[in-house]
C-alpha cells in the first residue's frame, strides 16, 4: 500500500461530503432511517467518477425493483414464516444468479433487486401493515444515497478515467511490440514465453473494467468509448495472431526453408513497429512485399509453400491490426469517435461477446438461497431479537463477493469489518453521540472515522475493508432525528450482523469455494467443449466469433496464474494454440462445401476426429489424428488453386501446427507429388 496522496484524501473529503449531504436531506424530509443514506453514500462512491455514475441508475432501479417484490411477498406470507423466508431466499438466488451472467453495470440492477427485497422485508415482518410505507422509505433512503455520491462526484473536482486508460494502454502496446520485436527479429525463443503471451491477455480483458467507466465519464473522453471496446477486442485478437506468426516462423526456420526475401521483410517489419509510424502507404509497402513472398500453391504444394502461405497470411492481419490499433489509440487519446474504416473489421462484431459461467452463478445461487435459509432458521427457532440482521447481511455479504473464486476469505474480512465497525459505533453511540445537539455537530464528531474509511477506499488492498467499516458502522449507529441510544438492541443487532456474515462464509466454504486452479482448469474444459461443439458444425458460425469467447476466457485464465504453482501451470501453454486451432477449425467448416468431393469427405472425416478428441479427457493429442489431418491435405490438395481450396489448405496448416507443433513436416502420400522449398 502506498501513502494516501492529495487525491486519496481528495476522494475521501468528496464522498464525507456526499454522504452528510445525504443525512441532512434524510433529516430534512423527515425520513424514518437516514443513516441507509449515508451507508449508501459508501457503497456507491468510487474513485473514479465514470465508475459511481455507471452503476447509479441500475442501483436506482434495483432497489425499486427490490422494494416492489417486498410488498408483494411480506403481507400474503407473513404468516407462514418458512414460505417467506423460503420466497425472499429463492428471489436473492434467482436475482445474484442472473446478475453473476451479466459482467456490465446492468448487473447491478439484478443484484439490488435480489438483497434489497432481504434489507426491506426481513426487518418489516413484525410490522407488515406497514411494509409499503417501509419500503417506499427504503427506496427513498437508499436512492437519496446514490444521487448524492453520484453527485457530488461529478460536480467536485471529478476523476477521469481517461488518463489511466491512456497509460495502461501506452503499456500493454510497448509490451506488445517488444514481444512481436523478438518474433520477427528471430531472437532467443526463450524470450517469447507463454507466461508473457498470457499476461498480455489477462491485461487485455482486466481493459473492461476501465472500458466501463469511460462511457460514464462525462469530459468528452467518452465520445471514444466506442473506440475503446473496439481495440480491447483488437488487443485479444492479436495474441493468437502474432502467436501464429512466431510459430510459422519457428516451422520455417526449423526445416531451414526461411526465404531470404521473407527475411528482409521481417526485419522491415519489426523496424516498422519500432519506429511508431501509423503511414498508411508504408503499411501498404509491407503489405505489397509480403503479397511478393507468398508462393502460387498448385496441385501438390510443399509443406514449406503451405507454412509460407500461412505466414504471409497472418502478416497481413497483423499487419492491419497493428495499423487499426495506433488508430484506435489516437481516438482514444483524443476522445473522438471512429469515423474510418478499419482494415480489420471482423473483431468490431465480436466486441459484446463475453464468457458466462453459468455453473458457478449456480452455485453462488445455492450458497446464498442456503445461508439466507440457515441464518433465518436460528433468527426464528432462538426468537433473537433484532435477529433479522443475521439473514439480511448473509444476503448481502454473499452477493457482494459471488464474483471471488472463494468469496468465504472475502465475506470473513467483511465481517472483520463490521467488528471495527461496530467497536467504532459503539463508541461513538454511547461516548460521543449524547453531546452532539446540532447537525453540525455530528458532521465534526463523525468526520474523522468517515474521512479515514474515505482514505482507505481509495487503496485497492483496503477499499473493501473500509467500505464494510463505513457502512457496517453507520448502520450500527442508526442515526435517526433524536438519540435513541439502547444498548441491548445495539448489541443485538451488531452480534447479529457478525454471525450472520460469518454463517455465511461456512456455507459458501462448503458449497461454493473453488481455488483458482480448479476455475483455470474448468475454463480450459469448457473452452475445449467449444472446440468440440464448433468441430460438430454448431456453435459460433464465425471463427473470430468462437475466438472471442475462447480468449476471453484465456484472459480469465490468465489473471488467476499467478496464484498457481509452476509445476501445476504447464498445461497452459497450450491455451493460444487452442484459440488458433478453433479459428481455423471453423474456417475449414465453413469452406468445406465448396470443396471437391472427396477433399469435403476427408475434412468432415477430420471434424469428427477433432469433435471426439476436444471431448475426451486427453490433454494430447493421438497420432490417429495426424494421420487424419494428414490425410485431408491428401485430398485437399488438388483443390489448391480453387481460393476454397487454399482457404481450407491455410485453416488444416493452422490445425496441424496447433495440435501437433513438433510434428515431422506433412509429406504428401500422393506418388505422383514432389515436395519442394519454397524459392
Amino acid at each position: 500500500m502506498t501513502l494516501p496522496g492529495w487525491r486519496d484524501w481528495a476522494f475521501s473529503i468528496k464522498t464525507f461530503g456526499a454522504a452528510m449531504l445525504a443525512l441532512y436531506v434524510a433529516f430534512w424530509i423527515d425520513l424514518p432511517r437516514p443513516y441507509w443514506a449515508l451507508g449508501t453514500v459508501y457503497i456507491t462512491s468510487q474513485v473514479l467518477a465514470g465508475a459511481t455514475r455507471s452503476k447509479a441508475l441500475y442501483r436506482v432501479l434495483g432497489t425499486l425493483l427490490g422494494a416492489v417484490v417486498t410488498v408483494a411477498l411480506v403481507p400474503n406470507l407473513v404468516n407462514a414464516p418458512e414460505l417467506l423466508t423460503l420466497a425472499i431466499a429463492l428471489w436473492v438466488s434467482v436475482c445474484l444468479y442472473f446478475s453473476l451472467l451479466d459482467r456490465t453495470p446492468r448487473s447491478y440492477l439484478m443484484m439490488l433487486g435480489g438483497y434489497t427485497a432481504a434489507l426491506i422485508g426481513f426487518p418489516s415482518v413484525g410490522e407488515p401493515g406497514a411494509i409499503f410505507d417501509t419500503a417506499v422509505a427504503r427506496a427513498e433512503e437508499i436512492t437519496l444515497g446514490i444521487l448524492c455520491a453520484s453527485l457530488v462526484n461529478t460536480v467536485v473536482l471529478p476523476q477521469s478515467v481517461a488518463p489511466l486508460i491512456a497509460d495502461r494502454l501506452e503499456l500493454w502496446l510497448r509490451d506488445a511490440r517488444n514481444w512481436v520485436a523478438d518474433v520477427l527479429g528471430r531472437t532467443q525463443t526463450s524470450k517469447d514465453t507463454q507466461a508473457k503471451r498470457l499476461r498480455l491477455a489477462s491485461d487485455a480483458v482486466a481493459f473492461d473494467t476501465l472500458a466501463t467507466p469511460l462511457r460514464y465519464d462525462m469530459t468528452g473522453a467518452e465520445r471514444s468509448a466506442e473506440a475503446m471496446a473496439t481495440l480491447r477486442q483488437h488487443m485479444l485478437m492479436f495474441l493468437p495472431i502474432a502467436s501464429a506468426v512466431s510459430d510459422r516462423i519457428e516451422a520455417l526456420e526449423r526445416e531451414r526453408a526461411l526465404p531470404s526475401r521473407l527475411r528482409a521483410l521481417l526485419d522491415d517489419m519489426a523496424a516498422w513497429l519500432a519506429s511508431g509510424t501509423t503511414d498508411p502507404a508504408e503499411a501498404a509497402r509491407l503489405r505489397a512485399a509480403a503479397d511478393a513472398v507468398s508462393p502460387t500453391l498448385d496441385e501438390g504444394p510443399s509443406w514449406t509453400d503451405l507454412v509460407l502461405a500461412s505466414l504471409v497470411a497472418r502478416l497481413h492481419d497483423f499487419i492491419d491490426l497493428r495499423q487499426d490499433a495506433r488508430l484506435l489509440q489516437r481516438h482514444i487519446a483524443d476522445g473522438t469517435p471512429v469515423t474510418e474504416d478499419l482494415a480489420f473489421r471482423y473483431t468490431a462484431r465480436a466486441r459484446t461477446i463475453r464468457h458466462r459461467d453459468h455453473g458457478m452463478a449456480f452455485l453462488s445461487a445455492v450458497g446464498v438461497f442456503l445461508s439466507v435459509v440457515l441464518t433465518n432458521a436460528i433468527w426464528i427457532a432462538t426468537g433473537w431479537p433484532d435477529g433479522s440482521a443475521a439473514p439480511m447481511m448473509a444476503a448481502v455479504g454473499c452477493c457482494f463477493f459471488a464474483a471471488q473464486d472463494d468469496p468465504a476469505p472475502f465475506i470473513v474480512s467483511f465481517a472483520n469489518s463490521a467488528i471495527v465497525g461496530a467497536i467504532g459505533a459503539g463508541a461513538y453511540l454511547f461516548a460521543v453521540l449524547p453531546r452532539a445537539t446540532t447537525f453540525e455537530m455530528l458532521a465534526l464528531a463523525l468526520a474523522p472515522g468517515l474521512l479515514l474509511c474515505g482514505v482507505f477506499m481509495s487503496q485497492p488492498k483496503t477499499a473493501p475493508m473500509a467500505m464494510g467499516a463505513a457502512v457496517n458502522g453507520s448502520a450500527m449507529i442508526a442515526l435517526q432525528g433524536s438519540y435513541t441510544g439502547q444498548f441491548a438492541a445495539f448489541t443485538n443487532s451488531s452480534i447479529a450482523v457478525i454471525v450472520g456474515m460469518w454463517l455465511a462464509a461456512v456455507v459458501t466454504r462448503l458449497v461454493r469455494s473453488v481455488g483458482a486452479d480448479w476455475t483455470a482448469r474448468r475454463m480450459r474444459a469448457v473452452n475445449r467443449r467449444s472446440l468440440a461443439r464448433a468441430a460438430e458444425r454448431h456453435g459460433a458460425q464465425s471463427g473470430l466469433e468462437l475466438a472471442a469467447l475462447m480468449l476471453d476466457r484465456v484472459g480469465l485464465i490468465a489473471s488467476r496464474l499467478a496464484a498457481l504453482p509452476p509445476d501445476d501451470a504447464e498445461w497452459t501453454a497450450d491455451l493460444l494454440a487452442e484459440v488458433r486451432v478453433g479459428i481455423n477449425v471453423v474456417e475449414l467448416r465453413r469452406d468445406r462445401r465448396r470443396l471437391s468431393a472427396p477433399a469435403r469427405a476427408a475434412v468432415e472425416r477430420l471434424l469428427a476426429a477433432l469433435a471426439r478428441h476436444f471431448r475426451s479427457a486427453a490433454d494430447a493429442p493421438s497420432p490417429d489424428l495426424l494421420d487424419t489431418i494428414d490425410e485431408a491435405f491428401d485430398a485437399t490438395c488438388a483443390d489448391a488453386r480453387q481460393a476454397p481450396g487454399r482457404a481450407a489448405l491455410m485453416a488444416l496448416v493452422g490445425v496441424r501446427r496447433g495440435l501437433f507443433p513438433d510434428a515431422q513436416p506433412y509429406r504428401s502420400s500422393h506418388p505422383t507429388l514432389q515436395p519442394g522449398l519454397a524459392a
